[in-house]
């Protein structure tokens, strides 16, 4: 094999590592949106539920104070009663007296409903938190998980780019930069094996002048097809 092409071959490797921990790289901070995403979804929930307990009892103090001023009118027209002389204005406040009574029952049954939506709201917020307080513990565990890979992965890239500009000074000039450009236009795979006559790249079948030329390893060679460096290898 040519001394180039083992080059070449080595330079190859480093760059599909470099390749795979750059996508890695890019692909993280897209994990740590979806996991404040999901972090978001639950508090939101949790804030939902508490807003809607909140409402509830919200709900419960105006009718509390609603019945109350009722029940105040009610004593008031029966003091009024006691005052009255009149048959008319005494079955007029008797009246008032019973249709605030009606009124009353109707706030004490929605009272009781309440109540009841109350406690199972107390179990839903209660629930709530402890499925947000798993989720967020769980979440920044991961968080910290991706910060520390983020951390290692620019480590690698770091020593990897340095070991490829070691390994590119010994590289004809002319020839890195058809590797430089097959690289990045065919997928990570520039330098290709020869088997059988045909290309490991692009899986098609080299004419046999072609192949004999690639087998005697005295030339660079490329795929009569797609391009891509060839080698071969006993």
């Amino acid at each position: 094999m040519l001394p180039s092409i083992e080059s070449l071959l080595v330079l190859q490797d480093r760059d599909q590592k470099i390749r795979i921990l750059r996508l890695e790289l890019k692909n993280l901070p897209d994990e740590r949106i979806s996991l404040d995403t999901k972090l978001a979804a639950g508090s939101s929930q949790l804030t939902a539920a508490k807003e809607q307990a909140r409402n509830v009892e919200l709900e419960k103090k105006k009718l509390e104070m609603e019945a109350q001023a009722k029940r105040d009118s009610i004593a008031k027209f029966r003091t009024q009663q006691f005052q009255t002389r009149k048959n008319e204005e005494f079955q007029a406040l008797t009246n008032e007296i019973k249709r605030f009574e009606a009124d009353i029952e109707k706030i004490e049954d929605r009272e009781i409903e309440l109540m009841e939506e109350a406690e199972k709201l107390k179990g839903t917020v209660t629930e709530a938190e402890k499925h947000h307080a798993q989720t967020k513990a769980h979440t920044d565990r991961q968080i910290a998980e991706i910060a520390s890979k983020i951390k290692t992965i620019e480590t690698q890239l770091a020593d990897l780019d340095a070991e490829r500009a070691k390994l590119s000074e010994g590289i004809d000039e002319d020839l890195l930069y058809q590797y430089n450009k097959l690289f990045a236009n065919k997928g990570g795979l520039a330098v290709v094996a020869l088997e059988h006559e045909t290309c490991m790249g692009c899986h098609m079948k080299l004419t046999t002048q072609t192949a004999v030329r690639v087998k005697g390893n005295r030339e660079i060679l490329n795929c009569e097809q797609c391009g891509r460096i060839l080698y071969y290898s006993e």
